[in-house]
């Protein structure tokens, strides 16, 4: 495993941001394990998350990108500091665009997106927190097609999420990304997955963080919800 994909695991624990025990999920799932990206609220954190998304879109989509997309509420921020962490790790600048969950009407700003306004001939990368059902992007993809002049102009590049649960898709035995890629034709990522988790706090771990005792909560519910 990448050092910097080790370094983001004890980042999300430590910001409290990836939490073990008993938590109900959107879904009514009860969860042994819950990841909640709104946790990230000072600069030092803010700035350290932007670098692991920077570092992570690097390795899983190089460099041939102008824009990154995050989906209104908790994208926008996503966005923008990735941004400026691409810029600082790898000399490039890319745009950031959001959806606004209300049309605005007035200004020299008005419409649908917040920040920069893609069009034909943009590759973007989406960016969100975590998926679990991978509902978000059915709202997210057409907002960007709907930018389009011509058929095909707004080119996705592909979506990173920090976290895959890795947990199957409702009506699908498929992780949420894989039902991703498979429907919109573009590759889903994640910094980390919960194997790498595990992986590094339990199997390689010294056990604190994820005891014996959360582990089997965790195969007990992979048992359930547990992709194939």
């Amino acid at each position: 495993m990448e050092d910097y994909k080790k370094e983001f695991i004890d980042f999300m624990v430590e910001c409290q941001v990836l939490k073990f025990g008993s938590f109900t999920l959107k879904s009514g799932r009860q969860s042994p394990f819950f990841m909640n990206a709104g946790a990230y609220v000072t600069g030092s954190q803010l700035s350290r998350l932007g670098k692991f998304y920077a570092q992570a879109i690097h390795d899983n989509f190089g460099d041939d990108i102008d824009v990154f997309f995050g989906p209104a509420y908790k994208g926008i921020p996503l966005a923008v500091v990735t941004a400026v962490a691409y810029s600082e790790l790898y000399g490039k600048e890319i745009k950031y665009c959001s959806d606004r969950k209300e049309e605005k009407d007035h200004g020299a700003d008005k419409g649908a997106l917040l920040g920069y306004k893609i069009k034909d001939g943009d590759k973007v990368v989406i960016i969100e927190d975590v998926t679990t059902s991978g509902k978000s992007i059915d709202e997210t993809y057409p907002k960007i097609k709907s930018q389009e002049t011509n058929a095909g102009g707004i080119k996705i590049i592909g979506e990173i999420v920090s976290l895959d649960r890795m947990e199957k898709a409702p009506d699908s035995d498929k992780a949420a990304l894989g039902v991703i890629s498979e429907k919109y034709g573009f590759p889903a990522r994640a910094i980390v997955t919960m194997k790498d988790v595990i992986d590094y706090l339990y199997t390689n771990g010294d056990k604190k963080i994820i005891t014996d005792g959360i582990k089997k909560e965790i195969d007990s519910y992979y048992e359930i919800y547990g992709a194939k």
